[in-house]
């Protein structure tokens, strides 16, 4: 944790012209770098590969929002996160063949263990949820909401006092005139801290693409897959139950994945519409575009690297600090990621993998392995077999995302088939989604017996059971039984979590 002096240096700092102008001279500088190796094929590697990163939040044993003490990431195994009650997991990548799928599983599930022993230790639980619904006893407003001002700096309490954190909050807070309001069906909520993005959980599978010629055909599908595979995985439809007026109708209006717009809406605040940093990103044309659109994204929050600093001599990402921090705040919700160490038989250089990152955080270890395997499969699958989806405008994929956002399952999905047909049936796009998924999975040497072990639980989805209904069911249900809003959300979320974590894959609750 930062002391006073840390989190007030770093925001003069990050503020400062002089240092402003030569971060964005440094990242230029390395920008280029990393052009060359693209166009060079420095950044082609031998071997796919798949990795996952996994957030969650901490509660009690009245399952209320709780916050983590410091011995728990001395023990866990597990990563801070800007939330005091967040935490992050991650599975490093393993060769993306049968050996390396079933190493992920395996690790994801050890790593999950592992923070569930350390919070436990401390009296905590880690929730496997999409967004904290429970509030811990001050309530929500308070618990998001208060800060200190620390000679001209805001900081939050419940913020990690971390100075990237904490001058981050003051950047965007600058631009948005001093509140962010994240307005949302039932509920506004305003603070004067960016933390209202603490409210949501993700994972993020990765993919390792070999060669950076083949990685905007890679980056290009991704983004089609988004709306499909997120109505299959919506899991966020509600707020912190105090957040709302006793009104059912919010229920029914209440987007199935809410944690789409809370982030949007933190971090956005005061960028032009359809400007901000977390966005539905557009197609690619070449590898190197990745690299230009990190370069032209708005510096928030510099920070330079001493030079003379040797830490990780000859790790390729130690040798981009600039560029590989703004990259960090490169939200989109998929994006290209330079630099990481390849995995496979040329453990040396670099790589380029597409981070995918719109899926929210599933209900069990199970349930997220599924997933990793559908992304990852999908995403191979496609591109092995030439299939025409890019030939799917990109403003029909991206509204087919937003539509999937608002309605979970009942989205209007928007594909194009292996025959090169337009198609908005969901059996249709379903049975190539999963066909297809088979196939990456199987050209990476998976058994067919196995694919379908690894597949089953998201494929059972397909008939409309899912996180974000089910939860939106129980909260009709006990809201019918006389109810209210908030008893019932809650109600619905102490369901949730006694199961949340378990053995048993979500579509058998």
């Amino acid at each position: 944790m930062g002391d006073d002096t840390d989190l007030v240096a770093a925001v003069e700092r990050s503020t400062d012209p002089e240092i402003r102008a030569e971060f964005d001279r440094r990242v230029s500088e390395q920008a280029e770098r990393i052009r060359d190796d693209i166009r060079s094929g420095r950044l082609d590697t031998d071997e796919f590969a798949v990795g996952m990163e996994l957030e969650a939040y901490a509660v009690d044993d009245e399952r209320r929002l709780a916050r983590i003490p410091e011995a728990v990431f001395d023990r866990g195994d597990c990563a801070k996160e800007l939330g005091v009650h967040n935490l992050e997991v991650n599975s490093a990548a393993t060769v993306f063949d049968a050996a390396g799928v079933a190493e992920q599983a395996e690790r994801i599930g050890a790593n999950v263990e592992a923070a569930a022993g350390a919070l436990d230790a401390e009296g905590l639980v880690p929730a496997l949820d999409a967004m904290w619904t429970i509030p811990p006893a001050e309530g929500t407003d308070a618990y998001l909401g208060t800060i200190e001002e620390r000679s001209g700096v805001v900081v939050a309490t419940n913020m990690r006092h971390h100075p990237r954190y904490v001058a981050l909050d003051n950047e965007i807070l600058e631009r948005s005139g001093g509140r962010i309001t994240v307005d949302v069906p039932g509920a506004t909520l305003s603070y004067p801290t960016i933390l209202a993005e603490s409210l949501a959980t993700s994972i993020q599978p990765h993919l390792q693409i070999p060669d950076a010629d083949a990685f905007p055909t890679y980056f290009n599908v991704a983004l089609r897959t988004a709306g499909p595979i997120l109505a299959l995985s919506s899991n966020a439809p509600f707020l912190p139950a105090d957040c709302y007026d006793d009104d059912p109708d919010v229920i029914d209006a209440t987007p199935h994945e809410l944690r789409i717009h809370v982030f949007e809406k933190s971090i956005n605040a005061g960028a032009p519409r359809g400007e901000g940093k977390v966005r539905f990103p557009a197609d690619l044309d070449h590898a190197t575009d990745v690299v230009d659109r990190v370069v032209a994204d708005e510096t928030y929050a510099p920070v330079l690297v001493d030079p003379d600093d040797g830490g990780g001599a000859g790790n390729y990402r130690s040798t981009i600090p600039e560029y590989d921090h703004k990259r960090g705040v490169h939200w989109r919700w998929v994006r290209g990621v330079v630099g990481g160490q390849p995995v496979g038989s040329e453990p040396d250089g670099a790589s380029l993998r597409i981070e995918y990152r719109p899926l929210p955080t599933q209900p069990t270890v199970r349930d997220t392995v599924s997933l990793q395997a559908l992304v990852v499969g999908l995403l191979r699958g496609l591109v092995d077999a030439d299939h025409p989806l890019t030939a799917l405008p990109w403003t029909a994929a991206r509204d087919c995302f937003y539509d999937a956002v608002d309605r979970g399952p009942d989205a209007d999905l928007a594909w194009v088939t292996a025959d090169g047909d337009r198609t908005d049936d969901p059996d249709t796009v379903y049975d190539e989604v999963f066909a297809f998924a088979r196939r990456g999975l199987r050209d990476a040497g998976l058994a067919d017996d196995v694919i379908d072990g690894y597949l089953d639980p998201i494929e059972r989805r397909r008939d409309g059971t899912v996180p974000s209904a089910w939860k939106k069911e129980r909260v009709r249900e006990a809201v019918d039984d006389g109810a209210t809003l908030s008893g019932a959300i809650e109600a619905m979320q102490r369901d949730y979590l006694a199961r949340a974590g378990g053995g048993t894959v979500f579509v058998d609750w």
